[in-house]
């Protein structure tokens, strides 16, 4: 059974208690883009993906439930940038990105399918 976690930004400088010290929710996906904006963004503005990876970097060091942690890890790979994908040739093995053409079940490089296929693929 999968469960959901929702992370609320507090400041405990504003107050000791929950209620009294609640900014907003923290989103699972950060973004600036206009079109998406939640409270957290317009909260803390071009800084807000930096704030968010404070907030669960330092939430990560004083979680002791391995859950919660597992889940602060997840949305902490969610906001680092992502690496270049690449997969091997089925052919002759050589690194490269994929661009997986659906009539064909295997993923090949350009120069196997050149070679292979022709002009047909």
């Amino acid at each position: 059974m999968g469960r959901h976690y929702r992370f609320a930004v507090v400041d405990s400088d504003k107050s000791k208690s929950y209620p009294s010290n609640f900014i907003c929710m923290l989103p699972s996906q950060i973004s600036v883009d206009q079109k998406k904006n939640n409270v957290f963004s317009k909260m803390f503005g071009d800084q807000c993906e930096e704030q968010a990876k404070t907030l669960l970097t330092h939430a990560l060091v004083s979680e002791n439930d391995s859950d919660v942690k597992n889940e602060i890890e997840r949305r902490l790979k969610l906001l680092d940038p992502k690496t270049v994908n690449q997969i091997k040739c089925s052919s002759c093995g050589k690194l490269f990105q994929p661009r997986r053409i659906k009539r064909f079940k295997r993923n090949y490089c350009q120069d196997c399918m050149n070679k292979s296929y022709g002009n047909r693929g």
